[in-house]
């Protein structure tokens, strides 16, 4: 199988594990990823970490063999597909993690991207390449990019299809921290720093954080207000705050 799905401890771990190809992105590997992580989301996982097998990539991209010859209606299917597994990120029930341990190109940074956070180690390298082959990002680089980077800094990255460096990277705010070590493990650690706090009220973190990009700031207040009312009738709203009061340490139990 291309597309591994383990378990550490309470964390799920997908690898992409096709490190002959430096772990490129087949169409039916996309479909794999895609049933794994519908695997992920069924089960009770405090995070997800995502990586690439071997030592040199995360993953390269596209396997560019299979998008040529392929007519105006087969492409957007490909597009598409590409795009709605990498959405199934933003519906997990749990924060994700890449970790990119090596070049992460194309399709590859997409889906790092598509993660709730990013882990680079120092040799990595990342970037939207697409250009050089005559073609743009298609599996949400256009989109989540500039959200991450700024508008100005992610026309450049893909105009120019320049490679982007684990320093860079973490200077302009691609991914949250350099790491060293076995990839999973250091996944795991920046993990464990939100994977003990309730997943419900994380959720209401993600998704109100998400929302504030897309809309006013007046209509993201609105969001902000109803979120942070559902969050307090949890009932580890109620027990965080009467554990600060009982000077105590609180138990979540997503609920």
């Amino acid at each position: 199988m291309s597309v591994e799905l383990t378990r550490r401890e309470e964390f799920a771990v997908i690898t992409l594990n096709r490190p002959e190809a430096l772990n490129a992105l087949s169409f039916a590997i996309l479909e794999q990823i895609g049933e794994r992580l519908d695997e992920v989301k069924d089960g009770d996982a405090r995070a997800l970490i995502i990586t690439g097998a071997g030592d040199r990539a995360f993953c390269a991209g596209a396997d560019i063999k299979e998008l040529l010859g392929r007519d105006m209606a087969a492409t957007k299917r490909g597009v598409e597909l590409g795009q709605r597994v990498f959405s199934k990120l933003d519906g997990l029930p749990m924060p994700s993690v890449a970790v990119i341990n090596g070049f992460a190109f194309g399709g590859g940074l997409e889906l790092a991207m598509a993660c709730t956070f990013r882990l680079a180690v120092a040799k990595a390298k990342v970037g939207q390449p697409e250009i050089k082959l005559g073609l743009i990002p298609g599996y949400g680089g256009t989109q989540r990019l500039p959200r991450l980077v700024g508008e100005s800094r992610a026309l450049e990255i893909c105009m120019t299809g320049r490679t982007v460096d684990a320093d860079e990277a973490l200077s302009i705010g691609l991914v949250n921290q350099i790491v060293e070590g076995d990839p999973v493990e250091a996944g795991i650690a920046f993990a464990r720093t939100f994977s003990g706090f309730s997943l419900p009220v994380l959720g209401c973190i993600r998704e109100a954080v998400s929302r504030a990009l897309d809309v006013p700031v007046h209509e993201g207040l609105k969001i902000e207000a109803d979120l942070a009312t559902i969050a307090f009738q949890t009932a580890d709203a109620n027990e965080g705050m009467r554990a600060f009061a009982d000077k105590r340490e609180p138990t979540f139990l997503d609920a």
